[in-house]
């Protein structure tokens, strides 16, 4: 191309819509150094700070979802999307984009739907099973729209869909190590099974509680335990398990190791160490552990918009990809699905061998890949 690139990209609200954006404006950046991107996103919302994090120029936009629990605080949304589209329109038409990529949240609609009502041409990456309203409603003026899982065209136009899979953290597809070396690394035993628990930065109560209420369990099996807690709960962990805040804990009577952490910031060696992994069911977790491939137990949070982490996780149970446990049902089943995977090593090799079908190590490649054949 002659003249500079330029990229608009969309999507917010959580780490789900803006990580997925972030990886393909890095995939782009890589092949066009000199291009420039330009990210739109919702006032007040994470985005406004993680996309300056990595690089990018972001404009925000004061639009917000519809609110179901107060419907009082949804009488000024008319005036907030129309102000939000006259603001959309002057920000493209100041930067003249050449394509734009719309990952959804709040901003990414009139974003995209702006974008395309002025001839832009312009993209989807859909995270989930289950769509979100903002990604339908651009997909049917969308080029291409790209998605995570299969059998999307009930959503879709057929011939637009690509199941290319969620962009993901780079760290993650290069850094995976061989079990027993990634548990040495940890200072873990390399012949005991090991459980990784990861429930989000924030961490989950429910996995929380979950591991309390079956911590001598796992002492007398004799499992290592890598349990990241996330903030809100970490030092009451802690407290109450009375263990040493270092988080590396030796329980010299049954020799057993758990090691409790805040947050994980080396990821992939965790991922690497685990034998059994237990997770919550958002759409970039699923893509990542489909890529570690390491049986998990799934625990949707239930509260997410429309239940999609309920519909993310049958897609995999439905392959025999991974068990699943609802949120209400914790305390009666959440021990026994674990068990049923940790002591039965066949079958924890065909749940790993099924989650092959849903990874996607290549995805922020393949989908621009996909973007410039379109364009060209």
């Amino acid at each position: 191309m002659n003249k500079k690139l330029k990229v608009l990209l969309s999507g917010g609200g959580t780490g789900g819509h803006i990580f997925p954006a972030i990886a393909i404006a890095d995939e782009i950046k890589k092949r066009f150094p000199d291009a420039e991107f330009l990210f739109i996103g919702a006032n007040g919302k994470m985005e406004m700070e993680k996309v300056p994090q990595a690089g990018y120029k972001i404009e925000g936009l004061n639009i917000a979802g519809f609110d179901r629990g107060n419907l009082l605080k949804n009488i000024g949304l008319p005036f907030k999307l129309i102000s939000s589209l006259l603001k959309a329109k002057k920000i493209i038409k100041e930067f003249k984009p050449d394509f734009a990529v719309g990952t959804g949240g709040f901003a990414s609609g009139p974003a995209l739907f702006m974008a395309a009502k002025t001839g832009i041409l312009t993209f989807i990456q859909e995270q989930n099973s289950l769509p979100g309203k903002t990604n339908t409603a651009n997909g049917k003026k969308a080029k291409a729209v790209f998605t995570a899982y299969p059998d999307m065209e009930k959503f879709f136009p057929h011939s637009k869909v690509f199941f290319l899979g969620n962009p993901i953290r780079e760290n993650i597809v290069s850094g995976m190590q061989e079990t027993s070396q990634a548990k040495e690394k940890l200072g873990l035993d390399k012949n005991k099974l090991t459980i990784l628990s990861v429930g989000g930065s924030l961490g989950s109560r429910t996995l929380n509680n979950g591991w309390k209420d079956n911590l001598d369990k796992v002492k007398e099996k004799g499992y290592q335990l890598i349990w990241q807690t996330g903030k809100l709960d970490y030092k009451e962990i802690v407290n109450s398990c009375q263990l040493s805040v270092d988080g590396n804990i030796q329980q010299p009577t049954t020799n057993n190791q758990i090691q409790i952490k805040e947050f994980i910031k080396d990821v992939e060696t965790a991922y690497s160490a685990a034998d059994v992994i237990v997770s919550r069911a958002g759409a970039i977790a699923i893509s990542e552990l489909a890529v570690a491939q390491k049986p998990v137990v799934l625990v949707p949070f239930p509260f997410a918009a429309e239940d999609h982490q309920t519909k993310n996780a049958m897609n995999l149970v439905e392959k025999n990809a991974a068990k699943m446990v609802k949120d209400s049902e914790m305390q009666e089943k959440f021990w026994n699905t674990l068990s049923e995977i940790c002591e039965n090593e066949s079958l924890r090799k065909e749940m790993s061998d099924n989650l092959k079908y849903f990874a996607k190590p290549n995805a922020a490649k393949e989908i621009v890949d996909e973007i410039f054949k379109i364009i060209k």
